[in-house]
């Protein structure tokens, strides 16, 4: 088939975040697409090399059934591209691309580097991984890179060279997709060298990795880089500060990964704007590093149909995708229509939670939604993976749902590139989870999601908006910052912290927090040493608890309602110091009974709150509002959704969600005073404008 030559600018509802940080940035920033204003995205994973090509023609008329104006070609296509080593057949996916153009269809074109074909790893075995035990993983999954060797990285070059100089001006290109979850690790010899070469450039010296990893204890102190290795296998515990700065190293080279397909792809295009799929709260990889790198931010989400509570987790997981997209849209890349294949029990979706699942990324800022994927596969791993056209055919109740949500999302298009700030962030950093985590802590049990999860819950019950940044962020636009539990705060952070409150900011820290520095020593002295001034309030030992210790509130600040709850797992001996330090509440048993657990201290024109324990949820709900209530920020839902209602506002318009299986009844805020009762079908989806006036139910 012959190919097609002329140019067109991609209309995608999608806008640069970040400026590259490369050469060209200047040059594709101005060139880059801007939200256009032709609706939201919807789309699917489309893999039609799985299919006789008889079929492609009816999987376009079905994507034109179910609304679809986006789909992901070429992820996992290496082998049929590239079926030996520098011999190419582009004739297929050429006709895919004309098929997909010809019927309205856009296409976000993957590299499809995360899944090498079986000859690279049998001619060239240095690409394949290497586990901590010094075991090679083969070719015959996914996955099977080593993001360190040379041989993978110039294979990967070449595909990307190829494609991006056959289809950077075809007409169905909307996008560029760069490899897949990027999150593949490797401990093997050429791993050990491009390692020691990042400890060159981050500590310049032999002499700074080992002041900085703290070598001389154990007896670990290296003489020679050649001596450095990954922290594989070891009889007992290895060194934290080495294991923290092998993962930023695995991360920042998994990132370059990124960037070395991207800078080919932007040499032959500077119209279609570079991404690639994240996965959320995934530790393998610092996304808010990566999102710098990309032109927007795109995620995959799967809510756990057997996790009624799944939902809020996906909610804070888009949360985190408008932080990393520093507000601006961003898009939902993946998705299930209903079972995923990879979970021990694969419980599928009720009816309409399809629905409800997709309009809650919407209502948080995406401007899109995609599932994996188009077409249920018949075989291979992901066979029973369900899909937007299942095995049994269109005349199903999946592809109907989908179907309905497409015109939906139509609909809804006004949205595409509105955004919605919020007054509330939550501090997360990928550096401090990984050290907060390390092995022989006080507690496995205080982990840094339950903590993250547990403080952003009341905010959700009561249809509060939050970002969750990076503390290097600015920080004057918010209200309210929330610290659940940041382990790692640096000099610069904790200044920052500080100059934030003195302004009129208000900061509720977690317990645990602040505890380490960049490099995961402790702070020598009273705990949190670096935050203690604007505390008001040190500690002296960590106490994970044997049993319950009760306490008491002890100030209406915190809530009168609450009096009486305990402490489950968590404990710190506190000393207030500050001069105008409040007790919120005490420990009211235990070797610990009389002393602070809550305390607020007031900073120059705001207020700073420390919670030295773990609290049940009711408590910690109260508390919470409280601290909203404090920073001035109005509720939106002040009597609090029914546990299964989310209730989010975008650009005017209010989504009220029912992600549960029974029906629900919503009382609103109105205007002057009133108040509006919504009835909330299962799994139903009401969105309101500005005047209350329904968009669709």
């Amino acid at each position: 088939m012959q190919r097609i030559s002329s140019k067109y600018a991609a209309s995608v509802s999608i806008q640069t975040t970040y400026a590259r940080r490369n050469f060209m940035n200047k040059q594709r920033l101005g060139l880059a697409p801007s939200m256009p204003s032709d609706g939201l995205l919807f789309g699917a994973d489309y893999n039609p090399e799985q299919w006789p090509r008889e079929s492609w023609p009816e999987d376009i008329r079905l994507m034109q059934e179910a609304g679809i104006n986006l789909v992901t070609v070429g992820v996992f296509s290496w082998a049929q591209l590239e079926p030996a080593e520098g011999q190419w057949n582009f004739a297929w996916l050429d006709e895919v691309l004309d098929l997909l153009h010809a019927g309205g269809i856009r296409v976000s074109l993957a590299t499809p580097t995360a899944s090498p074909p079986p000859w690279l790893g049998k001619k060239y075995p240095r690409t394949l991984p290497t586990d901590a035990h010094g075991h090679t993983l083969w070719y015959g999954s996914r996955n099977q890179f080593n993001p360190s060797s040379t041989q993978y990285r110039a294979a990967a070059a070449r595909i990307t060279e190829q494609l991006a100089a056959r289809y950077s001006d075809h007409p169905a290109l909307a996008m560029w997709h760069v490899g897949n979850e990027l999150g593949q690790i490797s401990y093997d010899d050429e791993t050990a060298c491009a390692f020691r070469r990042w400890l060159m450039d981050r500590h310049t010296s032999l002499e700074r990795v080992n002041a900085a990893w703290g070598t001389t204890f154990w007896s670990q102190q290296y003489s020679t880089w050649e001596e450095i290795l990954p922290p594989r296998s070891a009889p007992y515990i290895g060194n934290p500060s080495q294991e923290l700065d092998f993962k930023r190293f695995t991360s920042d080279q998994l990132i370059s990964l990124y960037r070395a397909e991207r800078d080919i792809i932007t040499r032959h295009d500077t119209v279609h704007p570079v991404t690639t799929n994240m996965m959320g709260f995934f530790p393998g990889l610092d996304y808010f590093k990566l999102a710098k790198e990309t032109d927007f931010v795109a995620n995959d989400w799967y809510t756990d149909p057997g996790d009624r509570q799944s939902w809020q987790l996906g909610s804070l997981t888009h949360d985190l995708c408008r932080g990393l997209a520093g507000g601006t849209p961003w898009l939902l890349m993946e998705s299930a229509t209903s079972a995923v294949n990879w979970r021990p029990h694969n419980v599928a979706k009720d009816p309409g939670a399809l629905r409800v699942d997709a309009l809650s990324a919407v209502a948080r800022g995406a401007d899109g939604v995609c599932f994996f994927q188009f077409r249920q596969s018949a075989f291979g791993a992901e066979r029973f993976h369900s899909a937007v056209v299942p095995l049994a055919g269109a005349e199903t109740r999946v592809f109907r749902e989908a179907a309905a949500l497409g015109a939906e999302m139509a609909q809804l298009g006004a949205l595409a590139g509105t955004t919605s700030q919020a007054k509330i962030a939550i501090l997360f950093d990928w550096s401090s989870w990984w050290a907060a985590e390390s092995a022989a802590r006080p507690s496995s049990r205080l982990k840094v999601m339950d903590q993250l999860l547990a403080y952003y819950q009341p905010l959700l019950r009561h249809g509060l908006s939050v970002e969750v940044v990076h503390p290097d962020s600015a920080l004057k636009r918010f209200d309210l910052v929330l610290l659940p539990n940041l382990f790692i705060v640096g000099q610069e952070q904790a200044t920052a912290l500080e100059h934030y409150v003195a302004d009129g900011g208000h900061i509720l820290v977690g317990p645990f927090s602040a505890v380490a520095d960049e490099e995961a020593k402790l702070a020598t002295g009273r705990f949190p040493k670096i935050l203690s001034n604007v505390l008001g309030v040190s500690g002296e030992e960590w106490l994970p608890l044997a049993e319950p210790v009760p306490l008491v509130f002890t100030s209406p600040d915190a809530d009168a309602g609450v009096q009486d709850t305990h402490a489950t797992l968590w404990s710190e001996d506190l000393e207030v110091h500050g001069a105008h330090t409040r007790t919120l509440a005490c420990f009211a048993g235990g070797r610990l009974a009389g002393q602070a657990a809550v305390t607020a201290n007031p900073w120059g024109a705001g207020e700073a709150w420390y919670v030295g324990a773990d609290l049940p949820a009711p408590a910690l709900a109260s508390l919470v509002i409280s601290a909203v209530t404090a920073a001035g920020i109005e509720i939106p839902v002040p009597q609090g959704l029914p546990d299964d209602v989310e209730a989010v506002e975008r650009a005017g318009k209010l989504f009220l969600l029912n992600h549960g299986p029974a029906t629900c009844s919503v009382d609103m805020p109105g205007n002057h005073g009133t108040t509006a009762s919504i009835t909330l079908p299962p799994y139903g989806a009401t969105v309101l404008s500005q005047k209350t006036n329904r968009v669709f139910s």
